[in-house]
């Protein structure tokens, strides 16, 4: 019973206390719901998009692409590796948490000559050991080791949500990249198309000026239509090109050869569930990296807090010594020893006070940080929904604006061959309705791109994505 007092110190003593700072995670600097009005799409009332790329996506080529970048991809292999190498380093941190002991074995033999003994005989000896030891283990009295431990498990994890944000970026680059380039691939059939309606309308005219029924003005306005348009063949052919070579960056090799997309006038995107402010700081992993960092610097203050108190390093070995070798093992020749040290800091030129002022301000810089990314995550869903609730609308205007292009083609062309209106009317409504489709393919693009950004600004699908927010750490 007498000893219970003195093993309760003992054990309070070695279990250490801890100088962290108590975590309380930052309000998010953003209103309770996403922005209303004519402008924005309704968010869902079933929660932030958790949908799998595979979903999401429904081209069966996308997919192949898909899967080719997060092979491949250069920038997505670095990310892995920023993780192996904070792992690694956390591994390093966490050792320190240990005592380590190592194994030490000494021989050796001197000789000292007789006109220096005090026999007068030249004197031959030996030095003979094998010690286990305990080498420098500083008891963690004040929890400075801890707090250097979780700072850096709290690094680690950053660097995997890092890891996890780059990843969904690829995926919505991506898909980005591939509608770009099919677009362009459009935009080029349309134009090339156009540019033969173009020479088969000149040499119409041409043979009706040689015929005397049309003028040379009505010759050189045909020809400019054709030469606008070969100008604008060459812009798109260059156009895909580069898009394929940004595409076989993205995918970090060749794009497969044959490779069979589904038509961009058919769905090639799940519906996406938006869902409120509050959600996406459990969902976007750039977010959740945002506060390991904060909760890494606020293990940093507890660590430059308990560097102002008195440190304890245990340094000890046993074994066995002997002048001989053969007699390490015999009775009485044990050896030990025990050297504790205790380190208290009395000046130091204000070099403990400035590392706690700089842990503090790294800490107020990762609550900038947390709410700054939290700010440009609230943006892009606005902006996101913004575009989900107006392009709809915009791109069947523009589908009716074709229509009316080419109802309106047809109508100058007969007017043209019925005489009542000059070649120049025939002209301006070819160039209206090539104008309009060329609008209608890019407006297209525009809604596969905002949809795509908002998949990737609710922070995806990804599986090990939905995972539960870092948690506060004592």
């Amino acid at each position: 019973m007498t000893h219970k007092p003195l093993l309760l110190v003992l054990a309070m003593t070695l279990g250490g206390c801890s100088l962290i700072p108590d975590y309380q995670r930052p309000e998010a600097p953003v209103p309770s719901t996403f922005p209303e009005g004519a402008a924005y799409a309704a968010p869902s009332s079933g929660g932030v998009a958790r949908i799998d790329w595979k979903t999401f996506f429904k081209d069966p080529a996308l997919h192949e692409l898909v899967d080719l970048a997060l092979s491949n991809n250069r920038d997505l292999r670095k990310a892995a590796l920023n993780v192996d190498a904070y792992r690694a380093q956390y591994r390093i941190q966490g050792a320190a948490l240990l005592p380590e002991i190592g194994v030490d074995g000494r021989t050796g033999r001197s000789r000292t000559p007789g006109d220096l003994s005090t026999t007068g005989q030249h004197i031959t000896s030996g030095d003979n050991s094998l010690q286990v030891g305990l080498t420098s283990y500083e008891l963690d009295v004040w929890g400075r080791v801890r707090s250097l431990d979780l700072s850096a498990l709290e690094t680690y994890l950053a660097s995997e949500e890092t890891q996890r944000s780059v990843q969904l970026g690829l995926v919505a680059n991506v898909a980005i990249a591939y509608f770009t380039w099919r677009t362009d691939q459009q935009l080029l059939e349309v134009t090339q198309s156009t540019l033969q309606n173009y020479r088969h309308n000149l040499d119409l005219v041409q043979a009706s000026s040689e015929a005397g029924t049309a003028s040379d003005l009505d010759v050189r306005q045909a020809r400019t239509l054709v030469d606008s348009a070969r100008g604008q063949v060459q812009a798109f052919t260059r156009q895909v090109a580069q898009d394929a070579n940004a595409l076989r960056l993205l995918l970090g090799t060749d794009m497969p050869a044959n490779l069979s997309g589904v038509d961009l006038d058919k769905p090639l995107l799940a519906d996406i569930p938006a869902g409120l402010p509050a959600e996406l700081i459990q969902q976007r992993p750039d977010i959740r990296a945002a506060e390991h960092q904060l909760l890494a610097a606020n293990a940093n203050i507890g660590a430059a807090r308990a560097a102002f108190f008195p440190s304890i390093t245990l340094t000890g070995a046993a074994g066995t010594a002997s002048s001989r070798l053969s007699g390490l093992f015999d009775a009485g020749s044990e050896s030990w020893s025990f050297a504790p040290q205790i380190n208290l800091p009395i000046f130091n030129g204000g070099r403990l006070k400035a590392s706690l002022d700089y842990a503090k301000i790294q800490k107020d810089l990762g609550i900038a940080n947390y709410e700054s990314v939290i700010q440009t995550a609230f943006r892009e869903v606005a902006d996101g929904l913004a575009a989900l609730g107006t392009w709809g609308e915009q791109i069947e205007s523009q589908r009716d604006l074709v229509r009316t292009f080419e109802e309106y083609n047809q109508m100058a062309q007969q007017r043209y061959d019925e005489g009542v209106d000059s070649y120049l009317a025939l002209l301006d409504a070819q160039r209206q309705l090539l104008s309009a489709r060329q609008q209608l393919l890019t407006d297209h693009l525009a809604q596969l791109t905002s949809q795509v950004q908002l998949y990737k600004a609710l922070g995806g699908g990804w599986s090990e994505v939905s995972q539960k927010p870092p948690v506060a750490q004592q």
